[in-house]
């Protein structure tokens, strides 16, 4: 199978993370999700608690866009330069392209389609359900109760889409922003995964 970069947003409860994880064990594929925040945690000198909590508190501004341009590498950046959300955002984005130069891989998140954007072999798949299914997957996965989930689903997916705005000036839930979109409450997670090693395979012939 040729090289491909295969990354995946997912809506909270949709499964997205178990499918990345299946999928890169029946490919014997590199699967990175915390991999990335400890690695990121290395370069930056920074905690991975702190790193996990910094999507949280971004600034309360409409329109953020990070010139990736301006820096020659995370390395280059001055202490005060930007803020350190930006500055934690740089040297995810340096992990997550070094990771993708060592070969085929599948990443979960971290605006990995907007980071690899120019890289061939890219491929970016969404993971959706239905809100009612996706709070059974909550309740049965993480031990939540039905309410506690309900307002994870909304809380969750409402900070990742901040996130992903606030670095990319696009919406996460637009579709037209992936190339493959795959509702779980449909395909559940085997279907899913079928789905895309489906697609990997076909675009070898394609």
């Amino acid at each position: 199978m040729k090289k491909f970069l295969l990354t995946i947003s997912r809506e909270y409860g949709s499964g997205g993370r178990l499918i990345g994880k299946t999928l890169a064990s029946a490919l014997e594929t590199p699967f990175y999700d915390d991999e990335i925040r400890t690695l990121t945690a290395q370069k930056s000198g920074l905690s991975e608690e702190f790193i996990a909590k910094s999507a949280e508190n971004l600034p309360n501004t409409f329109l953020h866009n990070l010139n990736y341009s301006a820096y020659s590498s995370y390395d280059s950046i001055s202490f005060y330069d930007i803020p350190v959300t930006d500055k934690l955002f740089l040297a995810q984005s340096e992990v997550i392209k070094e990771l993708a130069t060592k070969g085929s891989c599948i990443i979960v998140g971290r605006c990995a389609d907007f980071v690899l954007r120019e890289e061939p072999g890219l491929i970016k798949v969404m993971i959706r359900g239905e809100p009612e299914d996706r709070i059974r997957y909550a309740v049965k996965n993480y031990a939540l109760s039905p309410e506690k989930a309900a307002e994870a689903l909304k809380r969750i997916d409402k900070s990742r889409n901040n996130y992903y705005k606030y670095y990319t000036n696009r919406q996460w839930a637009n579709l037209d922003n992936y190339d493959l979109v795959i509702n779980t409450s449909f395909t559940g997670i085997g279907g899913a995964v079928a789905i895309i090693k489906t697609m990997l395979t076909e675009s070898e012939t394609a």
